[in-house]
């Protein structure tokens, strides 16, 4: 029988379109994450990341928690839970306060973020993430660390997360119907880049690609933060619903065609190489098929998918030296040949983002489809601050809009690198 958890565990609930995964995990004596349990279960109650069946979904969330505690040995009662649905944005606040010249103290830093509460606008939406980014120094931008400077001035820059109210409550809903408290809801690209991507990546700056079954979030990273995001309405699962209805076969065996004989890449040997499909309906005889079949079916879908991303990024004003390195993850990244494919139809430089700097992780959980999970217990150890705990939101003070709010958190993020 589990025991009751002890001080300082950390439970990750990432539910997805294709699966419902948990994980159980404490900080070592050295600061390095410890996994001590996982749980996985077939997600039936999403479509595209939104909540379609609440029983179906709880159930699911239930039995990974639940698989997660046997494994641990432990009992838990809360989680941090991944939001990966669409209509998320990424948005930026500033607000700027007179100091006099003397030397910023963290009284001051302290008060500069209660006030910055202010100058969140969710316009409607429901914020997931306020967080303080960079700081300005009498307008010098790029400052991470003010304390013990002098200054005139002193700025933040809060970056905001936000998403459609009613699907990150139906979400709450579900996980507290399990019987469990949601410590708090993560935006799943916030997650994923603490999992995948290096301090130096997120620095420098960086895309992250995370192709789920039924829904691919493109994320752009620099000066350490995520500076904007956009949703693409589709994604692994697509490729597996593709395969189905061109050979007429069900989705369980097109997604083990897609998995064990699927490439992003086709090559002359492939018009010789026979895959046998049995019929969705069981009375007809089972076919065959080349492999250059299965696999023109896939990048004609990957195509599409590409063009979408490369539309992401250019929206992002993704481009120059900057503009150069993607990360693709999710389970979509886990196709054969992805990397290189994507790498010729983008045009730059692409990698596959794994799950990084975790003890004990299982193999079956280290590949670019655990990377959100992952993410979790790493955001949940660090808990970054979050203005919302400061104080209620009331209203908006100086808040650029559009790109020319993104382009600006982009050039503070690289100033003076």
């Amino acid at each position: 029988m589990a025991k009751a958890a002890p001080e300082g565990l950390i439970t990750a609930l990432d539910i997805g379109t294709s699966k419902v995964s948990a994980m159980i995990a404490h900080k070592g004596d050295g600061g390095e994450l410890i996994v001590l349990g996982t749980g996985q279960r077939e997600s039936r109650g999403i479509k595209r990341g939104y909540i379609a069946d609440m029983t179906a979904t709880e159930v699911a969330v239930r039995e990974a928690v639940e698989q997660a505690e046997r494994i641990a040995g432990f009992n838990i009662e809360n989680v941090w839970a991944g939001f990966s649905a669409g209509g998320l944005i990424s948005d930026e606040a500033f607000i700027e306060v007179e100091l006099g010249g003397h030397r910023i103290e963290q009284g001051d830093i302290d008060a500069l973020l209660a006030e910055g509460r202010s100058a969140i606008d969710p316009q409607g939406r429901m914020v997931l993430h306020a967080q303080p980014a960079l700081y300005t120094l009498d307008g010098l931008t790029g400052v991470k660390k003010p304390l013990g400077l002098h200054a005139d001035r002193l700025g933040v820059h809060i970056h905001v997360i936000a998403a459609d109210g009613s699907p990150v409550r139906n979400l709450d809903l579900c996980v507290r119907s399990a019987h469990l408290e949601v410590k708090s809801i993560i935006a799943a690209p916030i997650a994923t880049g603490y999992a995948c991507l290096s301090d130096e990546e997120r620095d420098l700056g960086v895309a992250l690609v995370e192709i789920g079954a039924g829904i691919t979030n493109v994320s752009l990273f620099a000066g350490e933060m995520l500076v904007g995001l956009k949703s693409i309405p589709f994604g692994a699962a697509d490729i597996t619903d593709d395969i189905a209805s061109a050979f007429g076969t069900t989705r369980g065996q097109a997604e083990r065609m897609k998995c064990f004989h699927g490439s992003a890449n086709a090559s002359p040997r492939d018009n010789h190489e026979m895959i046998t499909i049995r019929a969705a309906d069981e009375d007809m005889d089972a076919t065959q098929i080349t492999k250059a079949a299965l696999i023109g079916v896939i990048r004609q879908r990957l195509e599409h998918l590409m063009k979408e991303v490369q539309a992401a990024l250019t929206e992002l004003k993704f481009e120059g030296p900057v503009g150069r390195q993607v990360v693709l993850t999710g389970g979509g990244a886990e196709l054969k040949g992805i990397a290189d494919y994507a790498q010729q139809l983008l045009g730059r430089s692409v990698r596959i983002g794994r799950p990084r700097g975790l003890t004990g992780l299982p193999d079956a959980h280290a590949g670019p489809g655990f990377a959100t999970l992952a993410g979790l217990a790493f955001f949940a150890a660090n808990d970054p601050i979050d203005l919302r705990g400061l104080t209620p939101q009331t209203q908006a003070v100086h808040r650029p809009r559009g790109f020319k709010a993104l382009r600006r958190l982009i050039d503070a993020a690289k100033a003076n690198y």
